[in-house]
């Protein structure tokens, strides 16, 4: 292990815990204002932003990296314009530190707060997409939390240049110094000594593919939320409205296909499967999707290959989808507790018992009942931003707001109380 490297982030971890005390004492105000310049500065820096990106592209390029993640790399100014709003949204959220979660008193009179408090350290890794870097900064500090920031390798001069000019923009109105970090080595070194590094940092969050949270998981020393693959399904239940069925496997599909809550296996109750799979596979096909599926859906549709095990348990990301006929409620629910991720999964149905049978038994961050995938959202779901989606069930679970970036600790008002003796009078 490289010596400058791991002196050089536990230097960033004792600065960080240093920070982290100080972002503590901010007030909300305080907070609210150090956002809004960092969405200025991030305005006025976006010629700088845009150099730093194309340099990240060209090389990205040179290396083969595919379509899809080029796009996900890809700054302009619309996009640097919509991380700026961002930020200035997270200024107008309601902040939850400082929050009295429940009250109450003893019989000995004691009164006892639960109130929300910051985490503390908090370090995120992550992988392509440079606007994450503005999101995670942002969202850690108005939750009082210091942040130290591993981008990907691909991303490396549009995640400095956005550092900077959050730092910049942030100093300038009181934003505590090394309170947002970036880690400008690109090794995968680095992420090892950051997961390690359980005397300065509270909780590490990976936001990327499998083999990323894996191996951070495998090093970490502090608590980890983990955000897993989206292998997400929709279930048409024998008494879905067809049309209601089509339109949203559709749009779960196919109108981002590239993401972490976008459908990849469908699963068809025997009673409509003669009906729905031939109105459904021609939407889809309009769409350019491709089909794979079990016996029973190739016996009444041609040209769909043939579903294997592997395929059940593939989170596509591409406009390719398994389908899979069952003959119940329970086998639909056994297929999604066995071979999903945990994440999003929805049932289509007019049956109410059904649809409250699915939402109770399916083990899964989100379930929803006639509703797309693609509304499992921190922003789709009120919190106005988000970190990630957990498919981990403790400290959070799906969609993580700013409250889900808090602790708590318990705070205890007397007169003197004591154990052995009652009051002091």
């Amino acid at each position: 292990m490289s010596p400058s490297i791991q002196e050089s982030i536990h230097l960033m971890g004792r600065q960080a815990r240093t920070a982290a005390y100080r972002l503590a004492q901010l007030s909300s105000e305080q907070k609210n204002a150090v956002l809004r310049a960092m969405a200025s500065a991030l305005r006025e820096a976006t010629p700088e932003i845009l150099a730093a990106n194309a340099l990240d592209r060209e090389a990205a390029a040179s290396r083969g990296l595919a379509p899809a993640m080029l796009d996900r790399l890809r700054l302009d100014a619309v996009r640097i314009e919509a991380m700026a709003a961002g930020v200035e949204q997270v200024a107008t959220l309601p902040d939850p530190v400082g929050q009295c979660i429940e009250s109450w008193q003893r019989p000995n009179g004691m009164c006892i707060e639960q109130v929300r408090v910051p985490i503390g350290t908090i370090g995120i890794i992550y992988e392509s997409r440079p606007n994450v870097t503005a999101d995670a900064a942002v969202l850690c500090f108005k939750t009082g939390n210091a942040t130290i920031l591993r981008g990907g390798s691909e991303a490396i001069h549009s995640n400095r240049a956005i550092a900077t000019a959050l730092q910049a923009g942030g100093a300038a109105v009181g934003l505590p110094e090394h309170a947002i970090q970036l880690i400008p080595f690109t090794d995968r070194e680095s992420v090892a000594v950051l997961a390690r590094m359980d005397q300065w940092l509270d909780l590490i969050i990976p936001r990327g593919g499998k083999g990323l949270i894996e191996t951070v998981v495998s090093h970490a020393r502090m608590p980890v939320i983990k955000h897993y693959d989206g292998i997400c399904h929709l279930y048409a239940d024998a008494h879905a409205d067809i049309p209601m069925a089509v339109a949203l496997t559709v749009d779960s599909k196919t109108q981002k296909c590239g993401v972490c809550n976008a459908l990849e296996t469908l699963l068809v109750h025997g009673d409509i499967a003669a009906d729905f799979l031939p109105a459904v596979a021609t939407a889809l096909r309009a769409k350019g999707v491709e089909l794979r599926g079990c016996e029973a859906t190739r016996a009444i549709l041609t040209g769909v290959t043939a579903a294997t095990e592997a395929d059940w348990r593939t989170e596509y990301l591409d406009l390719i989808l398994s389908i899979r006929i069952v003959d119940s409620l329970e086998q639909a629910i056994a297929h999604i507790n066995d071979y999903g991720s945990h994440h999003t999964d929805t049932i289509v149905t007019r049956d109410e018992t059904t649809a409250e049978r699915f939402l109770r038994e399916v083990d899964s961050a989100c379930v929803f009942h006639n509703v797309s995938t693609r509304f499992a959202d921190g922003g789709e779901f009120g919190f106005g931003a988000e970190i990630g989606i957990s498919t981990d069930k403790l400290h959070a679970r799906g969609p993580m707001g700013l409250r889900e970036l808090t602790s708590y600790q318990y705070r205890v008002r007397g007169s003197g109380q004591m154990k052995g003796s009652g009051v002091i009078s």
